[in-house]
């Protein structure tokens, strides 16, 4: 597959779903350039913004099984990854495959369950297996988790510790509609006549494998690539920084940066590419110095202004 074959297949699994999700087109590339890197999703926004919604949406039009999971903290280990049951007409043990194994799993509300449940996903979201007593088992290609949280509501919740956060390529926010958006979403609930939404499919898992093949074609230059360190690079000795983003951060950004090029039609990553990706690439993989809480600022707005300070390389 080539790039353009990439690029004309993003534009139409966007713009299919962004018959439901309404003015929402960066955020559903930014999920989709996520998909096409290998990584995992994770969603950080308020309640009734569509992030289950478009979880589904993408499974529906990528043509692949989903599965949702209910994060709650009663939930075990063995509720997501599956477990042994004796069959008792051979008189042995049956392992009995958890929802982990789809192509798209939906964590919902994923810091509700508890550090050893949510610990029960590291392996798959990591090694794209999961081991169950002593047996190793494959999940299907391609896996995809999309997971969300609320960040306004603690009760009864555990933070993902910074490991697990890690494993994210990208944390999206979907932000809420404008009032002609919200408008246009009503008209549309009215003329659906129904809350379902089914979208047909434009693709299977292997035409998802092979664009994620061509995306690794994708030209990066040495100027970029030094680029994305330096940027890096600064959050381990911004002054603002309590903990900076590991080469893991860099990995997911230029990973990133070259799905963004290809679902825009190019084989080669632009400076831009890299200035849009780096808030939602690195702001889970850094801890702000705790005095900046009181003052109101966010990691966006510290990686913004590291952005800026770094020059942009002339020649890229």
């Amino acid at each position: 597959m080539k790039i353009v074959d990439v690029a004309d297949t993003s534009a139409r699994i966007v713009e299919r779903i962004s018959e439901v999700i309404v003015g929402k087109e960066d955020v559903l590339k930014n999920v989709w350039a996520g998909v096409l890197s290998g990584g995992h999703i994770l969603f950080e926004d308020y309640p009734g913004l569509a992030k289950t919604l478009i979880a589904r949406c993408f499974a529906q039009v990528l043509g692949v099984s989903f599965r949702r999971i209910q994060f709650t903290p009663d939930l075990l280990p063995s509720d997501i990854t599956g477990s042994h049951i004796l069959d008792r007409n051979r008189n042995q043990f049956e392992f009995i495959p958890g929802p982990v194994f789809t192509n798209v799993l939906l964590a919902d509300e994923v810091n509700r369950a508890t550090p050893k449940t949510q610990s029960a996903l590291l392996e798959a979201m990591q090694e794209g297996q999961v081991s169950v007593a002593g047996e190793t088992h494959p999940l299907a290609a391609p896996f995809v988790v999309i997971a969300t949280q609320n960040p306004i509501e603690y009760e009864g919740t555990f933070p993902l510790p910074e490991a697990q956060l890690d494993r994210f390529i990208i944390r999206l926010s979907v932000g809420y509609p404008t009032q002609a958006q919200e408008v246009d979403i009503l008209k549309r609930r009215l003329e659906r006549k129904q809350d379902e939404v089914q979208l047909a499919p434009l693709c299977k898992g292997e035409d998802i494998l092979a664009m994620r093949a061509a995306v690794e074609d994708v030209h990066v230059s040495p100027d970029i690539a030094a680029y994305i360190v330096a940027i890096v690079h600064r959050t381990r000795h911004h002054p603002s920084m309590q903990v900076g983003a590991s080469p893991r951060g860099s990995l997911a950004l230029v990973k990133l940066a070259r799905a963004r090029a290809a679902i825009d039609g190019r084989d080669y990553v632009l400076p831009d590419d890299v200035k849009t990706l780096v808030a939602p690439a690195l702001s889970h993989r850094i801890l702000l110095a705790p005095e900046l809480w009181a003052r109101q600022t966010t990691a966006d707005d510290v990686l913004d202004s590291i952005i800026q300070s770094i020059p942009v390389p002339k020649d890229a």
